[in-house]
């Protein structure tokens, strides 16, 4: 009985899927507060 935890090779997998989701929701993140940032310059000429 030695495998208790899952491989090793698989913790990284989902390291690294989570590691992707952060990156991709930051971006989203920065994308959304300079898409507002714009509207609101625009929005005052």
């Amino acid at each position: 009985m030695r495998r208790v935890y899952p491989d090793s090779m698989s913790i990284v997998a989902l390291e690294i899927f989570f590691l992707v989701l952060l990156v991709i929701a930051g971006l989203a993140m920065a994308w959304f507060a300079g898409f507002v940032v714009w509207r609101l310059f625009k929005g005052q000429q």
